[in-house]
């Protein structure tokens, strides 16, 4: 059995600014409220975590131990849109959004569609399922979505309708190579 938590890391400013993301810092007010992680997170997990600075600065914080690396957590490619906010983006191109949430093939930013993104993660979901053990992944909230999505077998749209705050923690157990869905943003 393989027993999973995915945590969304600590807010930053583009998560506060409701911008897409750069791999910006966490400030002083994050890593305090990253800190109260490591009480919330069983001991003795492997500890995995997404190439980005927020997220392995929400580990660190935390003091979970040192974070194997995996690329496969990385949060969706936004391209152009990177460091802007939903505002500028909407300003700039009025259809963009809607079309890239209406769409999960579409691009209009150039960088990964949802579809792509949910397949990276769905990929990752299903190599962990043939582990055994615990882990803890701190990562992205468009992870998590993609994965909790993936765990129950949901349609791709059902992504927009899973909300994942800064250090929430979704927990997903593998019995057999299939997920179930323990919790979700608690």
């Amino acid at each position: 059995m393989r027993r999973l938590f995915l945590v969304r890391h600590a807010a930053t400013s583009a998560t506060r600014a409701l911008a897409f993301p750069l791999d910006e810092p966490l400030d002083e007010r994050a890593l305090s409220e990253a800190a109260a992680l490591s009480d919330a997170v069983p001991a003795r997990l492997d500890v995995l975590c997404s190439p980005a600075l927020r997220t392995r600065a929400t580990a660190q914080a935390a003091r979970l131990g040192e974070p194997r690396i995996d690329p496969a957590l990385a949060e969706c490619d936004f391209g152009a849109w990177a460091g802007r906010t939903l505002e500028e983006v909407g300003a700039a191109d009025p259809g963009g959004v809607g079309a890239w949430m209406a769409d999960p093939d579409a691009r209009p930013h150039g960088g990964e569609s949802l579809s792509a993104f949910a397949a990276r993660v769905a990929k990752w979901l299903d190599r962990q399922a043939t582990l055994d053990g615990g882990a803890v992944a701190i990562t992205h909230g468009g992870v998590v979505k993609a994965a909790v999505v993936h765990a129950l077998g949901a349609p791709i749209e059902a992504f927009w309708r899973v909300d994942v705050t800064p250090l929430a923690l979704t927990e997903l157990h593998a019995h057999d190579g299939h997920w179930t869905v323990t919790r979700v943003n608690a």
